[in-house]
């Protein structure tokens, strides 16, 4: 299945790589998979876990180990995690923080979603320096809780 087609088909994957994806590829010397009655999928993205967060005087069950081998699991190939800006902080500060929980633990690919907590001036400056420099490209502005 692709985001716009089901069909009958074949899938070579080269160390580890899906390199061709078509309804009949020559023969190959490599392993077999027969597939036949299942359905294959790319692999799914997750675009709003929490991993790792405190929240409500608790922390969420799950870190970057745990949280990601479940999702490997269940064919989630990615996912987009919370990233907690503190009021008075800078987004690079949450960012980091963020980063630190993630490196080495991750058995996914990751990115995230960057929550701002005030409005100042200097959080709003730094906005352009997150999308071009740092690659994140969603924000999450919190409305609805008052000690935020």
């Amino acid at each position: 299945m692709t985001a716009t087609d089901r069909f009958l088909g074949d899938v070579l994957i080269d160390n580890g790589i899906v390199t061709a994806i078509a309804t009949s590829l020559p023969s190959s010397d490599g392993l077999v998979i027969d597939a036949s009655g299942s359905y294959v999928f790319p692999g799914f993205i997750d675009p709003h876990t929490h991993l790792d967060m405190p929240f409500g005087g608790t922390v969420t069950a799950d870190d970057f180990a745990s949280g990601t081998a479940a999702a490997a699991v269940g064919g989630t190939t990615t996912i987009v995690d919370f990233a907690l800006h503190q009021k008075g902080d800078s987004l690079a500060n949450a960012l980091a923080t963020w980063e630190k929980k993630a490196a080495g633990k991750a058995s996914i690919d990751y990115a995230f979603h960057l929550t701002i907590a005030d409005g100042r001036a200097e959080t709003l400056e730094e906005i352009p320096r997150m999308i071009e420099r740092e690659g994140v490209n969603s924000f999450k502005c919190f409305m609805a809780y008052k000690h935020i």
